[in-house]
């Protein structure tokens, strides 16, 4: 199965949160989140 990957735009998204270029709102804290979200292949909680 191929890996998931973030788009280009919330790539840059990313980029520009971390480096402090841009304080992110709301919608892009959801956003960002989804696709981390959306690229976990392991659901649920983890257990250590």
């Amino acid at each position: 199965m191929p890996k998931k990957q973030s788009s280009s735009k919330l790539s840059t998204l990313a980029s520009k949160v971390l480096s402090g270029q841009k304080k992110p709102t709301s919608a892009d804290a959801k956003k960002l989140a989804a696709s981390v979200l959306s690229q976990d292949e392991v659901k649920g909680p983890r257990r250590k």
